[in-house]
């Protein structure tokens, strides 16, 4: 058992890591940048080190000053949570060569699946389906424009090294194609510096699934079911819940084959996400995979019974997985609303400040994840998230029930917030029936916005 782990994120995921160290008997080293001094993770680990000022590159993304920090304060392991360095192989390299573990996967399996146009190779190779598209890196435009002319448009340009919906563009036509192409490239330029790019086929109206899984050192897999992340905006989840409405036994047991597959062709090791899209027919393909702890891992939680954060800790301490694939159960059912600070009538702007007022809900039924508190500042150098609600129900009804009287509680003032938008996806009749795809958000909020103010 590690004695003591330093925690190289901040905010709510900081704070969830260091809870269940705690719960596990393990000392906790948070880092923080000049202007984290204040934040709920300095305060409730065991021990503190300041990596740095503001700007995430100066501090969370400085791999010199977090190993630093970890040899001073002494710590056998280092946990990423999600974001900053958490997908990073050379810096689970530099852990490894310094002998502190890195609680994630091995450095060649962040590698392989943070380049899509390998990992597409090999889910294609392993049998898992992958979207038609290119089988490499496209050079130029003029190739881009044979291959859509094969496989039809739409088409999506995508970053070869992205995520987070960077260097991602939709084509419907060869003169949005040659544009498209231009701005992906430099976009993923500017977002990873690496320009490649590949070409996939665009899936009209999909639904976004995802399967988590866990497999430890010695050869054990399982996965714990599905989590629905359609409701996003520009790539960027923002509710999720589990199960998904559309995914019976049959299909379960499909995509999970699927993703226990793709896991075990590149012998994975911690808790990872395989996320797929779903079409209309029900054909699924591969999209990519996480190599590290999801924000809305808590809806898998909550109908598994199975604490995520703790298993990874205990798969990096070299343990055996406690469950077996038939010991998995789905009870229930979860809803996960992200709470920005962020004005969803003004396009989404960000909105940093000072937060006045801090009621957050609670009663049966409702965990919130979050490290906000009044007068507390919402930073502008960090990502946007102030905390994480969570309902859950015996049915997806209660669950929608139960997240709307949540919402109605929630009382942040100070800093615009998401949760005008979130009451309103819950109150829609079209969520409430589960008729989504990914283009929900543009389809219904913004026609809502652009009606308001006409």
């Amino acid at each position: 058992m590690f004695s003591k782990v330093l925690i190289a994120n901040r905010g709510e995921i900081a704070l969830r890591i260091i809870r269940a160290c705690r719960e596990l008997g393990i000392a906790t080293v948070a880092v923080y940048s000049e202007a984290d001094a204040n934040s709920l993770h300095v305060r409730y680990a065991e021990e503190s080190v300041c990596i740095g000022p503001s700007p995430s590159s100066s501090s969370y993304l400085s791999i010199p000053n977090i190993i630093s920090a970890a040899e001073v304060m002494d710590v056998e392991a280092i946990h990423p949570g999600y974001g900053f360095l958490a997908e990073n192989a050379h810096f689970a390299e530099i852990c490894e060569s310094c002998g502190i573990k890195f609680i994630g996967p091995a450095p060649e399996n962040v590698r392989l699946m943070g380049d899509k146009i390998e990992a597409r190779k090999l889910m294609k190779k392993t049998g898992v389906p992958v979207i038609p598209g290119s089988e490499g890196i496209v050079k130029n435009k003029e190739e881009a424009l044979a291959i859509a002319k094969r496989i039809g448009y739409p088409v999506m340009i995508k970053a070869s090294s992205g995520g987070g919906g960077k260097g991602m563009r939709i084509a419907h036509n060869d003169v949005s194609l040659a544009n498209a192409f231009l701005t992906a490239r430099a976009e993923a330029e500017a977002a990873f510096d690496n320009s490649d790019v590949y070409l996939e086929k665009c899936i009209q109206e999909p639904r976004h699934i995802e399967f988590q899984i866990l497999a430890d050192k010695h050869g054990h897999f399982i996965h714990l079911g599905e989590r629905e992340c359609t409701i996003q905006r520009r790539y960027q989840k923002l509710i999720e819940e589990a199960p998904s409405s559309v995914i019976d036994k049959k299909l379960r047991k499909r995509m999970g084959e699927a993703a226990l597959r793709a896991a075990k062709a590149i012998k994975y090791e911690s808790a990872g996400t395989v996320e797929f899209l779903l079409d209309r027919e029900g054909r699924f393909y591969f999209m990519e995979m996480n190599t590290r702890i999801q924000v809305e891992h808590p809806v898998t939680e909550i109908i598994t019974g199975v604490d995520l954060v703790k298993e990874q800790i205990r798969i990096a301490q070299e343990e055996k997985l406690r469950y077996h694939q038939d010991q998995i159960r789905l009870t229930g059912w979860a809803i996960e609303c992200r709470i920005n600070a962020e004005d969803p009538e003004n396009d989404f702007l960000p909105s940093p400040g000072k937060i006045k007022t801090c009621q957050l809900p609670g009663g049966p039924g409702i965990r919130v994840d979050t490290h906000i508190y009044p007068s507390y500042t919402v930073l502008p150098f960090y990502d946007s998230l102030l905390a994480k609600i969570i309902a859950y129900g015996s049915n997806r009804e209660e669950a929608i029930a139960r997240m709307q009287r949540a919402l109605s509680e929630c009382d942040i003032s100070g800093v615009k917030t998401t949760v005008p938008f979130h009451i309103s996806v819950l109150n829609n009749p079209l969520f409430i029936r589960g008729k989504i795809s990914t283009g929900f958000v543009d389809r219904v909020w913004t026609a809502k916005v652009k009606s308001e103010e006409a």
